[in-house]
């Protein structure tokens, strides 16, 4: 029994990540495969090669993305782009949810900035439990006015899915910058600590 029970367990471990990971790609693929809609129905794969194909969606996808992209960088596109950006901040309600979004995608896909590119190790719920969190940047607005001394701004993302989680100010003295990438971190807390990052190499010049 003990050895059918490791069998089972082995196969397990070697099935559980890959079904895990198909499904997350079909999910992605079937996701991005609605962007087809944008086209007439008579050119849908369907109907041209007699049976649907999966990821035509997904390279049209992103395909406008990149095609948006190389429009934006010229002068006509960024002349389109702001009045876009105009016509929206006209409409009060999208406004809103447009301008939030629009700075956090900024923050976080700017190439100078730090957003979610510094893992740290702070003590949170309460002092003596340490978890990973990650630099967002620094407290802005009246906030700062409130805050005496320097402070930084952390996402606390939550075990196993990290797109929850917890916003905290906290005194920059108080945080710990570990020496990890963002890709080992996240596999550290979706793992719940399972699958540790290796220990980094320390020189020594004596």
């Amino acid at each position: 029994m003990k050895l059918i029970k490791r069998y089972f367990i082995t196969g397990l471990v070697i099935w559980i990540p890959l079904v895990i990971t198909v499904w997350v790609l079909s999910l992605i693929v079937g996701t991005l495969d609605q962007s087809l809609r944008l086209l007439p129905p008579t050119i849908h794969p369907i109907h041209v090669i007699g049976y649907d194909l999966p990821g035509v969606g997904a390279i049209l996808t992103l395909l406008i993305i990149f095609l948006t992209g190389l429009l934006a960088a010229n002068i006509i596109g960024q002349k389109l782009v702001t009045w876009w950006e105009a016509l929206l901040a006209r409409i009060p309600v999208v406004n809103s949810v447009y301008k939030g979004v629009k700075q956090v995608s900024d923050t976080i896909f700017s190439p100078g900035g730090n957003a979610f590119r510094k893992p740290l190790l702070v003590q949170y719920p309460r002092q003596g439990s340490w978890t990973i969190a990650f630099l967002t940047g620094a407290p802005g607005g009246d906030v700062a006015n409130h805050l005496h001394g320097e402070y930084v701004s952390v996402y606390v993302p939550t075990t196993p899915n990290p797109t929850s989680g917890f916003f905290l100010m906290m005194p920059k003295a108080d945080v710990v910058e570990l020496a990890m990438s963002v890709d080992e971190a996240l596999k550290y807390i979706i793992s719940m600590g399972v699958v540790a990052p290796p220990v980094p190499l320390v020189s020594n010049n004596n």
